[in-house]
């Protein structure tokens, strides 16, 4: 192969970033902090508008007084408010879980289902929780998980023209592995955490740079 550069295709440009990706960041994995599927799925219905480390801060307590989802589905509604409150959007977030709960006491056994449409079913759930969900506690990577910063970044290295998720997703899926799906949101996210910031990315310590179509020349 030849060498690449941000006028390679799509696929070869995207399989290459993914390449340094892991590179840079060996040791990526989800920032949550959860012991068990269901306590996976509500610490990623927390997160939406909401940092990690805030969410991380907040279900020990949680978690301590609603283990399981039999637990959460039968918690009092106000005194879950309370103890998800700083997550922001807490009302919702609160009827969601519970009411995820509910269902997967109610039609599936007490156990956080592993296919995408059932996950889908939880209130509360969206393609992106349900590919974290499925990724982190089942080891299935059923699509690409599109948070803010996958959306963004994947725009920028000129991967997507989109910024629907699940547009943005179709067009990952297409470029990269399936095995490797998690493998690139997961290192995205580090990688707009640590140099590619929405504001003021750091195009001249960023080693995707000769590969973007965004970063300036001078950085090159």
């Amino acid at each position: 192969m030849g060498i690449i550069t941000k006028r390679s295709s799509k696929k070869v440009r995207a399989n290459e970033i993914l390449i340094r990706l892991k590179r840079l960041y060996p040791d990526a994995t989800c920032s949550l902090d959860y012991e068990t599927p269901v306590q996976l799925l509500v610490a990623v219905i927390l997160s939406a508008q909401c940092t990690d480390e805030r969410v991380n801060m907040v279900t020990p307590k949680l978690f301590a007084r609603f283990p399981d989802a039999i637990a959460l589905a039968n918690a009092d509604l106000d005194e879950l408010m309370e103890l998800v409150h700083s997550t922001g959007f807490y009302r919702n977030k609160a009827k969601n879980i519970r009411s995820a709960c509910e269902t997967i006491v109610r039609d599936f056994e007490g156990k956080v289902p592993n296919t995408m449409d059932s996950l889908l079913k939880l209130a509360g759930v969206a393609r992106k929780t349900a590919n974290v969900v499925l990724a982190h506690a089942y080891g299935i990577n059923a699509g690409v998980t599109v948070d803010t910063h996958v959306k963004r970044l994947t725009k920028r290295l000129g991967l997507t023209k989109f910024e629907e998720p699940l547009k943005v997703e179709r067009d990952l899926m297409g470029l990269l592995p399936q095995r490797d799906w998690e493998n690139w949101s997961i290192r995205i996210i580090y990688h707009g955490r640590a140099i590619c910031n929405a504001r003021k990315p750091a195009c001249d310590r960023c080693e995707l740079a000769d590969l973007c179509p965004s970063a300036p020349k001078a950085s090159i």
